[in-house]
């Protein structure tokens, strides 16, 4: 529990070593293409989302 605390107190000191870290193992070519791969699950992961809530509301006009 007191591991998680942490996570408050980032600051723009923290955020900026940490976007070096990311830059530095990836690559600046290779963080765009995540990004782009990053938002197009998001997508579908919200697509799916909504599919299933048109299904819900079918089936509830069916039953009426």
């Amino acid at each position: 529990m007191d591991i998680l605390l942490f996570l408050g107190g980032i600051g723009w000191g923290e955020i900026i070593v940490i976007a070096l870290i990311v830059l530095l193992f990836f690559g600046g070519k290779k963080i765009p293409e995540m990004m782009k791969g990053l938002g197009k699950g998001v997508k579908s992961f919200k697509d799916g989302m909504n599919g299933k809530d048109e299904d819900k509301e079918e089936d509830k006009k069916d039953k009426e």
